[in-house]
C-alpha cells in the first residue's frame, strides 16, 4: 500500500512483503495550469520543466558526471538512468522518470536528490505557480508497485525551480525524504551549486 507523505516526512523504502528494495522508479509529474488567453492575445508558450538527480557523496556532487539530466541521461556508474525529457508535462501520470539500482549504486553515494527546474524559466517568465498537480513517487521498479507519494501543494509563485525530494542510505536501509523546498534557480547548473 503506498504512503502519502507530507512535506518534511521520511519513509523507509521496503518491498510490500518487507525485503530489500533492488530498483526503484522515481516518477516525477506536473500540469500546467490553464491560462486564459484573450482573442488577440499570443498563444502562451508551453512550460517546460527538466527533471534532474544529484548523486551526492556526504550530502554533496563530487563533479558534474553526478548529474543525471537530459544532457546526462545515465550516471557513470550504470546505476541511475534518466528515461528522457519530457517538453510539456501533458498528459496523465510521470511526465519525466528516473531508475535507481540502489543495490549497485557504488557505496561512496549516499544519496540521490531529485529536483526539477523550469527550462529558461526567466526568458519566458514563467514560475511554479503556473505549475499544478506537481508530485514525487516511488516505485518498486521490480514489481511496479507504488510505495510512497508526495504532492507538493503550496503555493510557489515566482518560483523557478524546486527540490520535490531524496533518496538517502541510513544505517544501511534506503530512505525517502519528502522536500518541496522551492528555489529561483534559472537552471540545472544553478540548482547543483546549492549541492557542492
Amino acid at each position: 500500500m503506498s504512503v502519502n507523505l507530507q512535506k518534511g516526512q521520511k519513509v523507509e523504502l521496503r518491498k510490500s512483503n518487507g525485503g530489500e528494495l533492488r530498483r526503484v522508479m522515481v516518477g516525477l509529474g506536473w500540469d500546467e495550469v490553464k491560462r486564459k488567453g484573450g482573442f488577440f492575445a499570443p498563444k502562451p508558450q508551453d512550460i517546460d520543466c527538466d527533471a534532474s538527480a544529484f548523486v551526492c557523496a556526504n550530502g554533496h556532487l563530487m563533479g558534474p558526471e553526478d548529474v543525471v539530466y537530459f544532457g546526462n541521461l545515465q550516471h557513470g556508474s550504470g546505476a541511475i538512468r534518466h528515461m528522457g525529457d519530457n517538453l510539456t508535462g501533458a498528459g496523465e501520470g510521470d511526465d519525466e522518470q528516473v531508475f535507481v539500482d540502489l543495490m549497485n549504486l557504488p557505496a561512496v553515494y549516499d544519496k540521490v536528490v531529485f529536483v526539477v527546474n523550469i527550462y529558461q524559466a526567466m526568458e519566458r517568465r514563467q514560475h511554479f505557480g503556473m505549475i499544478q498537480n506537481a508530485f514525487i513517487r516511488i516505485c518498486d521498479a521490480e514489481t511496479n508497485q507504488e510505495l510512497c507519494k508526495y504532492n507538493l501543494s503550496e503555493n510557489y509563485d515566482g518560483k523557478t525551480a524546486m527540490v520535490f525530494g531524496e533518496l538517502y542510505r541510513h544505517n544501511g536501509a534506503w530512505k525517502f525524504n519528502a522536500i518541496g523546498q522551492p528555489t529561483q534557480d534559472n537552471s540545472v547548473g544553478d540548482l547543483a551549486k546549492r549541492f557542492i
